[in-house]
């Protein structure tokens, strides 16, 4: 049976490329409130089925949306997908407040429906080989991780007229990492298994653009149930290159970091490739590129060029296949929020002077007594 496809937000088409290189999947609709775009956009990849209003496309014969929208309808349009019946697929983040992330996985458990946040960078290949990495036990114990969004955006805050659009309010206009899955999300799948108990953000004061709420920099500690550390960087405000996918590990035999810039190169150590700690020089990642998925290392050209260097592809794949197969998505309801949620509580930290905000432990059936904020 073929899977129909409808996509609110046609500036977001990341997804589109990846659907349309699966045997039995149609995209078959386009949402956008500009009239003008949406039209030009569904006749540039011949889309005939056309909606202004988002609630018109999920009453149509789809079986699935993508929500490509601004992040704060994020919610309000998977809960109305959701309740119609349809397969959802969304942005990042999943919502923009606490009560909005219990809204959803309230509905997502009464819909039978699948939700999956499309975290793209849990797919980026580099990624994947130091999650097999960590699986056979090549770092040994990891204790700790690194993970930076660094992507000046400040042009990004204002209409074509000069007037304030959303990311002048729902990103610039809040502090603490409004912005954390990309950074947390692929470090929470290396740590599998482990959760966070606690949030402390540190920003920087105002000095590069002091009219927006955001703070140059956000650092952002992330305690987990096992003791484990992880840090973020959030900086969409700085005047510096780009580099919106750093990571970092630290096991017990050994280490990985990204690129920083300047012909950098993703490299490692691990405790047997030299005497010492003395003599210790880096190798590059390239060395176990064999560890790859093996749908990585047999995939196509056109999966390839789906997006952000075919992690756009397996990640529509891995929903496609959610939806046929049921099962959890790779990136489910309860992960959605709670990589959501660093931002949200790291927003109430950093305006209490660092203060600690404990992660509620999303799950399945939460009793009402635990879907609270709390302060440390």
């Amino acid at each position: 049976m073929t899977i129909k496809v409808g996509i609110a937000g046609v500036r977001g088409l990341s997804a589109l490329m990846g659907f349309r290189s699966i045997p039995d999947v149609e995209v078959t609709a386009f949402c956008d409130l500009n009239e003008d775009l949406l039209n030009a956009t569904a006749e540039k990849y011949g889309i005939t089925n056309k909606y202004r209003l988002f609630e018109d496309m999920i009453q149509s014969d789809i079986d699935a949306v993508v929500i490509s929208t601004p992040m704060q309808h994020h919610v309000r349009q998977s809960i109305e997908a959701l309740y119609a019946g349809k397969h959802v697929l969304c942005e990042v983040t999943a919502g923009v407040s606490m009560e909005e992330l219990w809204w959803l996985i309230e509905t997502v458990e009464k819909s039978g429906r699948t939700y999956m946040m499309a975290e793209n960078n849990c797919y980026l290949p580099e990624n994947r080989i130091i999650g097999e990495m960590i699986r056979r036990g090549m770092f040994g114990d990891i204790y700790y991780g690194e993970g930076e969004y660094i992507h000046e955006l400040k042009k990004r805050t204002l209409y074509p007229d000069g007037t304030p659009n959303w990311r002048s309010f729902w990103q610039y206009g809040r502090r603490g990492s409004f912005y954390p899955t990309h950074s947390i999300g692929p470090l929470m799948k290396w740590f599998e298994g482990d959760r966070i108990r606690s949030v402390i953000t540190c920003g920087t004061g105002w000095h590069t653009a002091p009219q927006f709420r955001q703070e140059d920099t956000a650092v952002t500690l992330c305690q987990l149930e096992s003791g484990k550390l992880l840090k973020l960087r959030v900086d969409c405000i700085s005047e510096r290159p780009h580099n919106p996918a750093y990571y970092s590990l630290q096991g017990t035999k050994g280490c990985y970091e990204a690129p920083r810039g300047m012909g950098d190169d993703h490299k490692l150590w691990l405790n047997h490739m030299d005497p010492d700690t003395d003599s210790a020089k880096w190798r590059p990642l390239h060395m176990y590129a064999d560890l790859l998925p093996e749908r990585y290392k047999t995939a196509t050209d056109e999966q390839k060029n789906a997006g952000h260097r075919g992690s756009d592809f397996f990640l529509i794949h891995d929903f496609v296949d959610s939806v046929r197969m049921g099962g959890r998505p790779p990136v489910d309801v309860y992960e959605a929020c709670e990589w959501t949620a660093v931002g949200l509580l790291s927003e109430l930290s950093v305006m209490n002077g660092g203060r600690p905000a404990e992660m509620p432990n999303f799950r399945k059936n939460m009793p009402m007594s635990e879907k609270i904020t709390k302060m440390l």
